[in-house]
C-alpha cells in the first residue's frame, strides 16, 4: 500500500481521534508528559499546569543548537497548551479545581500524597468534577508497601530486575539509554486514560487511574516475572536469543549487522546460502544444542562482506537482518523518511529542529505536530479568560503568586 492509498479518506477538519477531549495535565519531567503527549498527538486540547518557576526539563540538555530550549521539553510537551500556578497557593488551587471543571481527563505524576497535600487529589477534583477521569502515575503506585517511596525511571529498571538481564553476559547490570520506565508508564497512563473515558462515555462514572513505573516494566517483561516465579533460570543472553539460533550481531567489513533465524525455514533458506546443506536439517532444538558453532558459522560469512552484502542477500531470500544503525544513521534511512518520522517544528524562539512525530499511523484522522511546546505561561491569559476569568481577576491572581 502507498501513502496515498492509506490516507485516501483522511478528513482535515480534525486534529485527530481525540479532537474535543479536554485534558488538564500537571505533570513533570517525562513520565507524565509523555501520557499528556500521547493524548495531545491524538488531537486532545491538552493544558499543561506548570508551577510558575517552571518545571525541571526546561533545563536538561540537550538543548537545541544556538537556543535556551531543550530537545526534551519540546519533544515531550509539543501540541499543549501552558499555564502556570502555584498550587501551593490557595488561589492557584482554587484556579486548578476551576478550570477542571471544563477537562475530562486529569493527569499527574507527583509523589503519591503530594497533590492530596495541596487539596488537589483525587478526592478533591472528584468533588467538583465528579466524573473525572484521573490518572496519577508515579514510581511505586498510589497504594503498596513502597508506594510512599521516591520512584524514577532508573530506579524502575533496576527494582524491577530489567537492569540484571540487560549488557553483556559478562559484564553487570545495565540500564537502558532511554527513559524505559517513563516511556512505559506514559503510554500505559495515555491507554488507561482512554479506556476510563471510555467507560465514562457509557455510564457517566469518572474514576482514579493509577499507574506505576514497576508495574509497567513488570508488565511488558515478556511473562519473566512469571518464569522466575517458576523458578526456572533468566540467563543474560546480550545479543543471542534464548530460544534461536544462529541470532547475534555480526560484524562486518564496514560496519554490524544484526540477524537472527527463529524459523527452520529461514534456517534451512540460510543453511543453502551458507553451503552447508548437511546441517539444513537441523530442528531448533539442535541448533540450541551447537550454538556456538551454528553462531560461527554466520559470523564466519558476515566478516569477509559488507554489511549492504549481507543484509541485501538476505532481504532478496525473505531472510531478517539489518544494518545496526547509530540514531544518526537511522535518521538518514529513506524508510524512515517515507514513515514521515521527523516533522520540521518552528519552535517558540524562532529556531526550526526536526521533532520526532507520533508512531501511530490513523488513515481516517492523521495526526502530525501542531504547535511547539509552549513558553512558560504563554495561554495563561487565554485559559483563564476561557473558563470566566476577567482581565482585573487574572491580573490580582499574577500580582498574588498564584499564577
Amino acid at each position: 500500500m502507498d501513502k496515498e492509498a492509506f490516507y485516501a479518506n483522511a478528513r482535515d477538519d480534525l486534529d485527530g481521534p481525540l479532537h474535543g477531549v479536554v485534558v488538564v495535565e500537571a505533570t513533570t519531567t517525562w513520565a507524565g508528559p509523555m501520557a499528556g503527549c500521547v493524548l495531545a498527538d491524538f488531537g486532545a486540547t491538552v493544558i499543561k499546569v506548570e508551577q510558575v518557576e517552571g518545571e525541571v526539563l526546561r533545563k536538561v540538555p540537550p538543548f537545541v543548537p544556538n537556543s535556551q530550549l531543550t530537545v526534551l521539553h519540546e519533544t515531550v510537551n509539543r501540541n499543549k497548551q501552558n499555564v502556570t500556578m502555584d498550587l501551593r497557593h490557595p488561589d492557584g488551587r482554587k484556579t486548578l479545581l476551576e478550570l477542571v471543571q471544563t477537562a475530562d481527563i486529569f493527569i499527574e505524576n507527583f509523589r503519591p500524597g503530594t497533590l492530596a497535600s495541596w487539596k488537589v487529589g483525587y478526592e478533591d477534583v472528584a468533588a467538583v468534577k465528579p466524573d473525572i477521569v484521573y490518572v496519577s502515575i508515579s514510581g511505586f503506585g498510589q497504594f503498596g508497601t513502597l508506594s510512599d517511596r521516591v520512584g524514577y525511571d532508573p530506579l524502575a529498571q533496576n527494582y524491577c530486575g530489567w537492569t540484571s538481564l540487560n549488557g553483556d553476559p559478562d559484564g553487570g547490570p545495565t540500564k537502558a539509554p532511554t527513559y524505559l520506565g517513563d516511556d512505559l508508564a506514559g503510554l500505559n497512563g495515555a491507554l488507561g486514560a482512554m479506556a476510563a473515558l471510555r467507560h465514562r462515555d457509557q455510564t457517566g462514572e469518572g474514576q482514579h487511574v493509577d499507574v506505576a513505573l514497576i508495574d509497567g516494566m513488570l508488565f511488558q517483561s515478556n511473562g519473566y516475572a512469571t518464569v522466575a516465579a517458576l523458578g526456572i533460570p533468566l540467563p543474560r543472553w546480550g545479543n543471542q536469543y534464548g530460544v534461536a539460533a544462529p541470532v547475534n550481531n555480526y560484524l562486518c567489513t564496514n560496519g554490524n549487522v544484526f540477524a537472527g533465524m527463529v524459523l527452520d525455514s529461514h534456517w534451512q533458506r540460510l543453511a543453502e546460502h551458507l553451503g552447508r546443506t548437511d546441517l539444513k536439517d537441523l530442528t531448533a532444538a539442535e541448533r540450541l544444542a551447537r550454538r556456538d558453532e551454528i553462531d560461527q558459522l554466520l559470523a564466519d560469512h558476515c566478516a569477509s562482506r559488507t554489511v549492504e552484502e549481507v543484509v541485501d542477500a538476505f532481504a532478496a531470500m525473505g531472510l531478517p537482518a539489518t544494518r545496526v544503525n547509530t540514531y544518526a544513521e537511522v535518521i538518514e534511512e529513506p524508510h524512515v523518511a517515507s514513515r514521515d518520522m521527523l516533522q520540521i517544528v518552528e519552535l517558540a524562539d524562532g529556531s526550526s529542529v526536526p521533532l520526532t512525530v507520533p508512531a501511530v499511523k490513523f488513515s481516517r484522522t492523521p495526526i502530525r505536530i501542531r504547535t511547539p511546546a509552549p513558553t512558560l505561561g504563554e495561554h495563561n491569559d487565554a485559559v483563564l479568560e476561557s473558563i470566566g476569568y476577567s482581565p482585573d481577576a487574572i491580573q490580582a491572581l499574577k500580582d498574588a503568586g498564584a499564577i
